[in-house]
């Protein structure tokens, strides 16, 4: 019987569920409204209950954030401080793993995407690169040297501080922590919340997309000059504006302003090549990869050891996944 990977792909609105192996190989997939914690979690447990349970080898999750990722925390694969109502301090991983009786692995939705994008997509064949997701929040995953980046906890890029825009000043800002950082300048939830529709509804020659383009280069410029990644992949929601990225692309250019030089900005500043389908197939490369041998299975929540829950110090252990080259 041929071994398949579960993923789940958990975001704010919907949490999508599938069974396989790759692109082109997820033989059953599912759509799941993300309404509390346990309805929603016991719909994804009714969903990998109908497939083959023996062929299903381990599952992966990508998770929508703040997530506890030190395998030593006795909070290990919990969703911590969201402001999502009802979510904070959830078990995902946990109550997974002991409904389903299997392995499971963790980690943000954005660090999956980017897992995939370096495996299948828009980053294979590079080794730095930063893919950031633009919708209702905003994240990022950041790859250097082949490898998810983590420290002390996951990187939270959605929450750098960018300058104001003068024409701005009247708008509070969305997020409920920092009103002016990029997520709450520059997500989807801060574009309804400044104009009051959708940012899909919003026509292309909205001058809202004009802002728009101007925070998302500062972040781009701001990640290029700390990170100096190969190519930085602007996904999510916000970017089906595909105008969007000449718009961003041009931006960049004048921040730069020629103290460092980028040739083809059109190959730096790229949308995602899996689209929509980058959040599960890097929840199913979690999984695959946490059934390997070595260090990597400390992701799995079966490893939960006891740890004092007073200031923990960075976590040590944590082996982020390798993005294998072929």
């Amino acid at each position: 019987m041929r071994l398949v990977y579960g993923g789940v792909e958990a975001g704010g609105t919907k949490f999508v569920c599938a069974v396989g192996t790759g692109p082109g190989a997820l033989a059953a997939r599912c759509e799941i409204p993300t309404t509390t914690p346990d309805e929603t979690i016991q719909r994804v447990v009714d969903f990998f209950r109908t497939q083959p349970h023996d062929s299903l080898r381990s599952i992966g999750i990508a998770s929508f954030g703040p997530l506890d990722l030190c395998p030593t925390s006795p909070t290990f694969g919990f969703i911590t401080s969201t402001p999502k109502p009802g979510w904070p301090n959830v078990d995902i991983a946990g109550q997974l793993r002991t409904a389903l009786n299997k392995p499971v692995a963790i980690d943000t939705d954005v660090n999956a995407a980017a897992l995939a994008e370096g495996e299948f997509g828009a980053a294979r064949g590079l080794q730095h690169f930063v893919y950031f997701t633009i919708g209702t929040g905003i994240g990022a995953g950041i790859v250097v040297d082949g490898r998810i980046l983590h420290g002390r906890s996951h990187p939270e890029a959605g929450h750098i501080r960018i300058p104001r825009d003068p024409a701005d000043a009247s708008f509070t800002g969305a997020c409920p922590y920092h009103s002016d950082c990029l997520e709450g300048l520059a997500s989807g939830s801060a574009l309804q919340s400044r104009v009051g529709e959708f940012a899909q509804t919003l026509s292309v020659d909205h001058p809202v997309w004009k802002m728009e383009a101007r925070y998302l280069a500062l972040a781009v410029v701001n990640m290029y000059y700390t990170l100096a990644p190969e190519r930085i992949i602007l996904g999510g929601g916000v970017m089906q504006q595909t105008a969007l990225f000449t718009a961003v692309r041009e931006e960049v250019r004048k921040l730069l302003n020629g103290y460092v030089r980028v040739d083809r900005l059109d190959e730096f500043v790229v949308p995602p090549a899996l689209g929509k389908d980058a959040g599960i197939l890097g929840a199913i490369l979690l999984a695959s990869r946490s059934s390997r041998p070595g260090p990597s299975t400390s992701r799995r929540t079966e490893r939960m050891p006891s740890h004092s829950p007073t200031l923990r110090p960075a976590c040590r252990e944590y082996h982020p996944f390798a993005i294998a080259r072929s």
